[in-house]
């Protein structure tokens, strides 16, 4: 039997230098190759031949563009993943790269996943892993051993060049094959667009059997399922539609914003926090059932290998996502006053959505604003969803796939051109561990009807894996009802809000043993202490503004300073 991430290797009558080659073109009066340079991000082409007089037919004015060296270090050093890496390379060397999903070998038994490089249509060695995502990376890399050697010895690796590396192309989806024992049994549907709406349901349908009083607060819901090799499970929910009505106050105790994907986020950490206290437990069997590994030379965390983290969301979020099925990213098509308030940046007062272009928005006063669910997950998905308390903990935590469960929505343009477009570009300015990861975005059976008229729709429920009972949050007051089955106490404030964040995060600084976070006066300055998710953060706000879409919007800091 072949251990995990096993590799097989193929008969193959191409080399890498040969595809290399053929994939560039001699200049006139050089006789070393370089690469033709990459004229669209999305779009693979061959480079066409040159005419007689030595010139491309496309005439491209612009000089061959060569491989920055600073690519291949970053990978080395493990700051880029494998597939991620074939990706890059295909853009600037212009070659056709596919992650195919192909067969386990003969001989070998267990339930494996199979996947290989296809390169201009040649197959590479196959990559065998516990889950899909381990096979592919298995097969990047082992696609990237023959590769890497070949461009280094054949002197194409400057040590910079000009404008940011390629950045990172969504790979293609292919259906999974169920295989046992070495074999394929038979083609199924892609298990995660199957599998994670009707978890979703059986899981809600159950929490709403248990409280059926509040079965009318499921209008607008959000929640994340990790995905293993056994199937998929929901770890975080969340309900609502609203913005708090009071003002900003120094306790920290207070939700200002309770859309479901916000409340289902904030959930989402609670488990976090979870797992990391089953890992710093300093007991073996706990921490065996961490979802968490750790690597020895940084000492961050991260998810162990096998498990992927998903989204569901039954409606588009409120922002840029929901833009007209007739926008398009260029200016020259369309009003520029139409890009700004469309495609911008967008902030919700009262649960109403404005650009931050607008009037309305300027005369906002001191209503509580928030930035839009999209917006919010267009930043989840360059800083990670772990925020900046956990960030002194674990390295970025993505989503693989994003999935839409509204019935009413055609297709997912506008999430496409929110979460991946807007931040082309962005990846080569971030410090280390931080990227665009660019979700798998697509349309899902709807897990609930969406009831607009509910009589509960000031509420909001949130609910994580491991909690006795679920929590209801009055999203005007920002606190828990009377009713809720779960309260903290007399106070009524959240699980959710800062203060219980931040207490967490200091029980957890203390298991880790981490005695200079446990210096932190104020819930601000701990987040201000996570110098490399602040400089990410900064560097998003300023591409976004300086490519048109707008400033975003701070809560002013009194909200943040308070101690426990």
């Amino acid at each position: 039997m072949m251990g995990r991430g096993g590799s097989y290797c193929v008969s193959r009558g191409t080399s890498f230098a040969q595809v290399l080659k053929k994939n560039m073109v001699v200049t006139p009066g050089c006789s070393s190759f370089v690469p033709q340079p990459a004229s669209d991000f999305h779009t693979y082409t061959k480079p066409k031949p040159l005419d007689q007089a030595g010139n491309s037919p496309d005439k491209i004015s612009s000089g061959p563009k060569n491989i920055p060296k600073e690519l291949i270090e970053r990978y080395k050093r493990g700051e880029t993943h494998a597939v991620s890496l074939l990706y890059q390379l295909s853009q600037v060397l212009q070659f056709q790269v596919e992650m195919k999903e192909t067969v386990t070998t003969g001989g070998i038994t267990g339930f494996y996943f199979a996947f290989c490089a296809v390169i201009d249509g040649v197959e590479y060695k196959t990559g065998m892993g516990v889950n899909k995502k381990e096979a592919r990376a298995k097969a990047a890399q082992l696609a990237l051993e023959e590769l890497l050697p070949v461009l280094e010895n054949d002197g194409v690796l400057p040590d910079s060049f000009v404008g940011p590396p390629p950045l990172p192309v969504k790979e293609r989806e292919y259906p999974l094959s169920e295989t046992h024992f070495g074999r394929t049994v038979f083609e199924r549907k892609n298990p995660v667009k199957d599998q994670i709406p009707s978890t979703i349901k059986e899981m809600f349908s159950k929490l709403m059997d248990s409280y059926p009083e509040f079965a009318g607060c499921g209008g607008t819901v959000a929640a994340f399922v990790t995905q293993t090799s056994i199937g998929c499970e929901v770890v975080a929910l969340g309900t609502g539609n609203l913005n708090t009505k009071e003002s900003l106050t120094p306790s920290g105790r207070i939700l200002h914003d309770s859309h479901a994907v916000v409340t289902a986020r904030r959930s989402l950490m609670r488990y976090l926090y979870r797992h990391l206290l089953l890992f710093f437990s300093k007991n073996r069997s706990l921490e065996e059932k961490s979802i968490f590994q750790q690597d020895q030379n940084t000492k961050l965390l991260s998810l162990k290998s096998h498990i992927t983290l998903h989204l569901y969301l039954n409606q588009l979020p409120k922002g840029a996502a929901q833009i007209p099925s007739h926008l398009r990213l260029n200016p020259l098509s369309i009003s520029a006053w139409e890009v700004n308030n469309q495609i911008g940046l967008h902030v919700t007062i009262d649960g109403k959505v404005f650009s931050v272009f607008s009037s309305t928005f300027e005369q906002c006063g001191s209503h509580v604003v928030s930035m839009s669910a999209t917006d919010k997950i267009t930043q989840w998905q360059v800083l990670g969803f772990q925020g900046a308390l956990l960030s002194h903990f674990i390295e970025p935590i993505y989503v693989s796939s994003i999935l839409i469960g509204d019935e009413s929505c055609s297709d997912t343009r506008g999430m496409e051109v929110a979460i991946n477009q807007r931040v082309d570009g962005i990846t080569s300015k971030l410090p280390m561990y931080y990227c665009v990861y660019r979700p798998h975005i697509s349309l899902v059976p709807s897990v609930m009807a969406t009831d607009a008229h509910s009589t509960q729709r000031t509420l909001s429920l949130n609910w994580s894996q491991g909690d006795v009972s679920l929590e209801v949050v009055d999203s005007l007051d920002g606190k828990t009802v009377e009713e809720s089955p779960f309260k903290s106490g007399p106070a009524l404030a959240s699980r959710l809000c800062k203060a219980a964040m931040l207490s967490r995060f200091n029980l957890v600084s203390k298991e880790a043993q981490r005695e200079e976070l446990l210096t932190a006066v104020s819930y601000r300055e701990a987040k201000m202490m996570a110098k490399p998710y602040q400089e990410a953060k900064s560097v998003l706000k300023s591409y976004l503004a300086t490519r048109g879409y707008g400033q975003w919007v701070e809560k002013p800091p009194i909200s943040d300073h308070f101690t426990m």
